[in-house]
């Protein structure tokens, strides 16, 4: 079949319709413009002529503080059971809850999603919206999430920040034709019809002047979701074939999160902090520009010399050179050459360039005081967090936000684990041996039913790890630990102290609270020795004043009593685990019944 033959494929006419919208609404020509300004390329496209492209860059220091405080956190993610009817499957559904906080916790190490997190609020602060698509290795039962470009997503109603109510999404990637092809194989597409993934030039729509020059042959493939009675189903095309067709995912979730630096009336797009600062970094520049040139021309003398009258006129550049007079008297030679004086600049140029930066600066919530730009030796920790804490207030949408962000990732990284679990799920549980106290991590089989019964939600933890906070939170202990608060005979005082604290409090309550349990665990552990020590010394006397039968069975007592206690133990250890596994096995009943 010869490629004039064939049609678009529908896919690519809706990548039409959307790539549209984006010239129309100068997505794309913005997006390079907001990435030049941050990056510092602010004089791309103006003729200068011979004046120089000096700047100065306010915006990617206002960028970076306010990326900064939301990573001034750790983010942690809690799942907790819902399921309140069944309370027989309480217990399970705690153990099931702990294993998925490892396994989130496991996920986030591995797929490096602090690195990923901050790139994602960094191109949501300069370009709007930070976007993360999650794909699911079923081999390995790891979620692999990818962060995607606002200029490759592609929304099927634009005016909806709300990923999930979507009637589609497209996601536009550009990978070398023999990559499309190998995909398109895997998928099970036929080798003739791979003659039809067909390189092209389309770069304008990349992300980034340097990704509109590309090496090797490439083209672009077109991603799209959509639901269809309640999951979520995916399909592949380029711009003639069809490279999968129509998969039922099983999911109820589009697995795409977007983080919105900041609402847009009518936009699914969210607008971020680049845009509204470019007016006033243009003019910045223009204003160093200025000074820049009036230094230049006007600020050192100049020379002004009748050449008519002078021998060698290249002398007068050459430092300690001598002028030949052409029978000029020497006395007049103030006459044959003189200096203009230097011209003096209005102050109220730098006053105004300063302003502008200032003031930009403050409105933006970026200011000096904002930045932590305090004397530490001067302040204390509690006193630098106050005021930093304060100028942050305006920080709290987008801090909510990102945490909104993140639920959205955990929701779909178990939607994922849940449905593609139809064998059971390996997850590690931490198993501590009652005898040894020894903590060792087993693996266990959960079942598909299990996940879908917990009903799970998602919350997530944050704890602050800023300088100060750290700075706040050990002058805290060293002032508890100076007053004595930490002796024995004052631990009472302490665990009130923990007690009333904030669960957001600067002071390290949990850790407060751990030391309490330590301290009140050490003195039971002594009396539990003490009086152990008491007794072995009434029975020692009590021994020696028996006869060799009385200490005989003495001896024999003792040997029973150990063993016996021993065999309670592990008797108590078995009876928990069949008791769970009990629970579970109910819970799968119950399930399949439903």
């Amino acid at each position: 079949m010869d490629i004039r033959e064939i049609q678009e494929t529908p896919i690519w006419t809706l990548y039409e319709k959307g790539r549209n919208y984006h010239r129309r609404t100068g997505i794309y020509t913005d997006t390079d413009r907001n990435y030049r300004m941050y990056n510092g390329n602010q004089w791309e496209g103006a003729k200068l002529g011979d004046v120089e492209p000096v700047q100065k860059n306010f915006i990617k220091p206002i960028v970076k503080y306010k990326v900064s405080v939301i990573h001034d956190n750790l983010y942690g993610i809690v799942y907790s059971s819902q399921n309140y009817e069944n309370q027989a499957f309480r217990k399970a559904a705690e153990r099931y809850c702990e294993m998925l906080n490892g396994y989130a916790a496991r996920v986030w190490e591995r797929d490096k999603m602090d690195f990923k997190g901050r790139r994602v609020t960094k191109d949501s602060a300069i370009n709007d919206e930070g976007i993360i698509y999650v794909n699911f290795d079923r081999e390995n039962m790891y979620p692999i999430n990818e962060i995607i470009k606002k200029n490759d997503i592609y929304y099927g109603n634009e005016n909806d920040d709300d990923i999930q109510s979507q009637p589609y999404i497209l996601i536009r990637k550009r990978m070398p034709v023999v990559n499309a092809i190998e995909l398109a194989l895997n998928e099970g597409m036929s080798k003739e019809k791979t003659a039809f993934i067909i390189g092209d030039t389309d770069t304008f729509e990349e992300s980034g002047e340097a990704a509109k020059i590309e090496l090797d042959n490439m083209v672009t493939v077109i991603y799209k979701l959509y639901k269809l009675n309640g999951t979520v189903h995916f399909s592949i095309a380029t711009r003639w074939v069809e490279i999968s067709e129509d998969i039922d995912l099983g999911i109820k979730l589009y697995p795409i999160a977007h983080f919105n630096w900041e609402e847009k009336e009518g936009s699914a797009r969210g607008e971020g902090e680049v845009r509204c600062l470019t007016p006033n970094q243009i003019e910045v520049n223009r204003t160093e520009a200025r000074r820049v040139l009036t230094v230049k021309y006007q600020a050192y003398p100049q020379k002004v010399v009748d050449v008519s009258k002078i021998a060698n006129p290249q002398a007068l550049k050459t430092v300690g050179g001598t002028i030949r007079t052409n029978g000029q008297p020497v006395e007049d030679i103030h006459k044959i050459v003189g200096t203009l004086p230097p011209a003096q600049m209005s102050p109220d140029v730098v006053k105004l360039q300063e302003d502008l930066i200032q003031v930009t600066r403050d409105l933006a919530g970026a200011g000096d005081t904002a930045t932590g730009q305090v004397d530490p030796e001067s302040a204390s920790g509690r006193a630098i967090l106050a005021v930093q804490q304060a100028s942050q207030a305006p920080m709290t949408e987008q801090k909510e936000s990102y945490k909104n962000f993140i639920e959205d990732l955990a929701r779909i990284w178990l939607e994922y684990l849940i449905v593609y679990s139809e064998n059971g799920v390996d997850m590690e549980e931490k198993v501590t041996d009652p005898r040894t106290g020894e903590e060792t991590i087993q693996l266990v089989k959960v079942p598909q039913s299990a996940l879908e019964q917990l009903q799970a939600t998602v919350k997530i933890d944050i704890t602050p790890k800023s300088v100060y906070d750290r700075f706040a939170q050990e002058q805290t202990i060293e002032n508890l630990l100076t007053n004595g608060l930490f002796n024995v005979e004052r631990v009472s005082e302490l665990s009130v102290y923990a007690e009333i604290l904030d669960d957001d409090s600067v002071a390290p309550k949990v850790k407060i609270q751990e030391a309490v349990e330590r301290i009140k665990e050490e003195q039971r552990k002594i009396a539990m020795i003490e009086a152990e020590a008491q007794m072995m010394q009434q029975r020692a006397q009590q021994f020696l004043m028996e006869d060799a039968d009385g200490q005989a069975q003495q001896i024999a007592d003792a040997q029973s009593q150990l063993e016996a206690q021993l065999m309670a133990e592990e008797a108590e250890y078995a009876d928990d685990e069949a008791e769970l596994d009990e629970e579970t096995a109910e819970a799968e009943e119950e399930t399949d019944e439903e």
